[in-house]
């Protein structure tokens, strides 16, 4: 633990960074079709605006991870916030739609670069039994961030422009790295062996499979060019992923090197089942959102505005409870909070599914979004939490580096297993919608549909939302077996005063 006296600047300061990269990755979906329209592309090439944003931003994350325990969290978040403000420029200044995607993928990869450094800044600043009520603000910037976006990015677009969704961030950027650099600590370095293998092995990995993921229904799950097909990227990554684990494993026997991932993370029972329990948190929170805004839009006719403004209640009640359940969850065992919210998540789909009709008041709606807001505010703090307490300070960029990807790979699983179920429920409730002109046009134009398919497309994405909500169902279970979390006097072998002032690292705790 490090001596910080003042952490909480520090922490306001990283959020404000982390707050822009994940209204990064929903921002954009509002302004798809003026982006279309400005650039004179096709959707295809609108879909990868996204889509290397979140490749650029997932693969790397692993070793950006590793490197802020090599080189500082503090000069790692700050070289990051750079490449992201810049490349947000360029992205609002692009002419085209290749250069916007080129300019995407350098914003993305800023974006991995400052991430894990803001958990494991974190993790070293607070002690365990304080951490809770920093892991609330974080988590409660993660769950509000991925619903501002949509709105923030419908005002923008409607008021001033595509590129305004961009160039907003160059402002809120510079503001970010002056207060970065005033109150961020540079902490302590820990010295490690870079693990090349491990590096091109995980990279290679996590590209096959996120890249064969992501753009399966982009294929049709088919050839993507001569014998390349989606499933075998897709295998490849898995052979290769496999590969760096054996090489994690064996790395120190063979070369007496260190390994990218410390193994020894995972023998900690509450690290990985976090990483479980986000993993199925990143799918339902990306795949939930798609088959709703579809059925707002297209049968209840709202713009990309109003839709977004449906998830209000979620945004104010998660992000008002967040620091409160943070607090809470320093003093109780935060396996029932996380449980009960992700059980709160899977009634409010449920919930949402069963309203899905073409004539339900569109007000009802507001009442499974406010039950969001406090599944939201249950498990984006305790589950962080939960994942990083036990963390020696020279592993904190590792285990947020991991963290943080399985939180995007669930992310991407969600976003291509919504995109799959949906097609086949509108093939087998609204067939002229999989294959013929009126329903592919407003899927991918967002036109609204002749009344006679609105019963037919109601209850196809009514259909679909069940699998976001079967899969947090299978993340509640998982949190029912976390391990009451261990006393704060004996965390990762260093004594934390009870007055919750942090500790020094160099101060081991006395054995009970």
């Amino acid at each position: 633990m490090e001596n910080v006296a003042r952490p909480w600047p520090a922490l306001w300061s990283l959020v404000i960074g982390f707050f822009m990269i994940l209204i990064d990755t929903t921002i954009v979906s509002v302004a798809n079709p003026r982006i279309m329209e400005g650039l004179n592309a096709d959707i295809n090439s609108v879909i990868w605006v996204t889509s290397a944003y979140l490749l650029a931003y997932a693969v790397p994350l692993l070793i950006t991870g590793r490197l802020g325990d090599r080189f500082g969290p503090k000069k790692l978040y700050l070289t990051g916030l750079v490449v992201f403000t810049l490349a947000s420029l360029w992205c609002g200044l692009s002419g085209d739609v290749q250069t916007l995607i080129l300019a995407r993928v350098v914003q993305g990869f800023g974006a991995a670069i400052m991430t894990p450094q803001t958990m494991a800044v974190i993790t070293r600043i607070f002690p365990p039994d304080r951490r809770g009520a920093a892991m609330g603000i974080w988590g409660a910037t993660a769950g509000v961030a991925t619903l501002v976006g949509p709105i923030l990015g419908g005002v923008l677009v409607d008021g001033l422009g595509w590129e305004w969704i961009f160039f907003v961030n160059v402002p809120v950027g510079i503001a970010g790295f002056i207060l970065a650099l005033r109150f961020v600590p540079s902490l302590t370095t820990h010295p490690h062996k870079f693990d090349i293998p491990g590096v091109l092995l995980s990279a290679v990995g996590l590209f096959l499979l996120v890249f064969g993921i992501q753009e399966g229904e982009t294929y049709n799950w088919g050839t993507i060019t001569g014998p390349v097909t989606v499933w075998s990227l897709i295998i490849a990554g898995l052979v290769v992923l496999a590969g760096f684990v054996l090489w994690q494993r064996f790395n120190p026997k063979f070369n007496g090197g260190e390994p990218l991932v410390p193994l020894s993370l995972f023998r900690d029972r509450n690290f990985s089942l976090a990483n479980l329990g986000i993993t199925t948190v990143g799918f339902t929170v990306t795949a939930f959102g798609l088959p709703l805004i579809f059925y707002y839009q297209m049968v209840r006719g709202l713009t990309p505005t109003q839709s977004a403004l449906m998830m209000i209640p979620m945004a104010l009640i998660s992000g008002g409870l967040a620091p409160v359940v943070g607090k809470i969850i320093d003093r109780v065992n935060p396996k029932y909070i996380t449980a009960g919210g992700l059980m709160l998540m899977a009634v409010a789909l449920f919930w949402n599914s069963a309203l899905m009709h073409p004539d339900t008041p569109i007000w009802l709606f507001l009442l499974p979004s406010a039950v969001l807001g406090f599944a939201n505010a249950g498990i984006w703090a305790p589950l962080s939490s939960t994942a990083t307490r036990n963390l020696p300070p020279r592993q904190a960029g590792a285990g947020a580096g991991v963290y943080n990807t399985t939180r995007q790979i669930g992310a991407v699983l969600g976003s291509a297993a919504i995109a799959v179920l949906m097609q086949a429920r509108l093939a087998e409730e609204l067939p002229a919608a999989a294959g013929g002109a009126s329903g592919e046009a407003g899927l991918s134009f967002g036109g609204r549909l002749p009344e006679a398919l609105h019963e037919g497309f109601s209850t196809a994405m009514a259909q679909s939302i069940m699998l976001p909500a079967a899969v947090i169902v299978l993340g509640a279970a998982v949190a029912l077996f976390f391990a009451k979390p261990k006393p704060v006097e004996n965390w990762g072998g260093y004594a934390a005063p009870a007055s919750g002032e942090p500790a020094s690292e160099a101060a081991p705790a006395k054995s009970a």
